[in-house]
């Protein structure tokens, strides 16, 4: 496993990033246990869930699997580097969600209790929040830091002048701010190359992409229906039908270089220098070892300008559209 500093921080975390979502929901305790244990195995020490995971009269299950995981001893806590976040409302009653100085106090004790631990590595903001100012926001995590329930801040879902407005009011404060961002980025999805790739790189904010293969149209999803191993309804099957003619290009690429489309998704994403680490969400043991595939796929120049012809990205605004 290879490792990197997230953002400009100390903190050492691996290539990869083992999301969560699907503990809870799709996978059953015992094998999102197994999964985590492989993880940790194999060198992945960083681990991203959310208060809201588990969903519907379910939310917080994730974070009780992983606390219970934490509870088998072994050292599990204290080789994970554990991301959580808030935002999404956990009840009805004002005050359970966003990013109010009173919802952080109670949404953090709520965290830490279901994941059986005193301290969270990373604690994320799962959406900008418009209507609480950034010293309000900023003053309750400093009061978290000082207490010692949270090490490092993160952000999710922002745009760029939302990460230079929440840095700039760190600033002033003589706060370290966010480290990290959580964005939807892959090879179909690029919109944050305009201003949220830029606004990281300049504040020293490591960008960890979600959905490194678009729902699964990245992941070899035209094999695997001609194979009759998967098949696409709703919106994704349109999604799949208007782009059919790029990822038919993009899997026989896959197939020249002698990788699955999956791994060259995320190999893609490790060759992006803002990239920390992609969040991989296995529901099973081998969707785990397919990922970690990509760590070992080189792109040469060559390859990265074919898949950049193949899916167009983004310049840095204003650059991409004026002159």
């Amino acid at each position: 496993m290879k490792y990197t500093n997230l953002g400009r921080s100390g903190l050492s975390v691996s290539r990869l990033c083992l999301g969560t979502m699907n503990f809870g929901w799709t996978t059953e305790e015992p094998d999102a246990h197994a999964i985590m244990d492989s993880a940790l195995e194999r060198g992945i020490n960083f681990f991203d869930t959310a208060n809201v995971y588990g969903w519907g009269e379910n939310k917080g299950r994730t974070e009780q699997i992983i606390g219970n995981w934490f509870a088998q001893g072994g050292r599990r806590r204290e080789r994970t580097v554990i991301a959580t976040k808030l935002y999404g409302p956990m009840g009805e009653w004002p005050n359970e969600g966003k990013l109010s100085a009173l919802n952080i106090r109670r949404a953090l004790d709520a965290s830490l209790k279901r994941l059986r631990t005193d301290y969270i590595d990373l604690y994320q903001f799962h959406h900008v929040d418009r209507a609480t100012p950034w010293e309000e926001i900023w003053q309750a995590m400093e009061v978290a830091v000082a207490q010692g329930k949270v090490l490092y801040v993160g952000s999710s879902n922002f745009a760029g002048w939302h990460i230079a407005q929440a840095q700039a009011a760190a600033a002033r404060r003589d706060f370290m701010g966010l480290v990290s961002e959580q964005s939807l980025y892959n090879l179909m999805a690029r919109t944050v190359e305009l201003e949220v790739l830029p606004a990281a790189q300049h504040y020293g904010v490591g960008i960890l992409p979600w959905s490194p293969l678009q729902g699964g149209l990245l992941g070899g999803v035209l094999k695997k229906e001609r194979e009759g191993k998967r098949r696409l309804e709703g919106r994704a099957q349109e999604a799949l039908q208007k782009n059919r003619e790029k990822i038919e290009r993009y899997e026989n690429l896959a197939a020249e270089l002698g990788h699955e489309p999956g791994d060259v998704s995320l190999a893609w994403l490790l060759h992006q220098p803002a990239v920390t680490a992609p969040i991989i969400g296995p529901r099973t043991a081998g969707q785990l070892d397919a990922a970690l595939r990509a760590l070992d796929v080189k792109l040469d120049e060559k390859t990265l300008a074919t898949l950049n012809e193949i899916f167009p990205g983004h310049r840095p605004a204003p650059e991409d559209y004026a002159w």
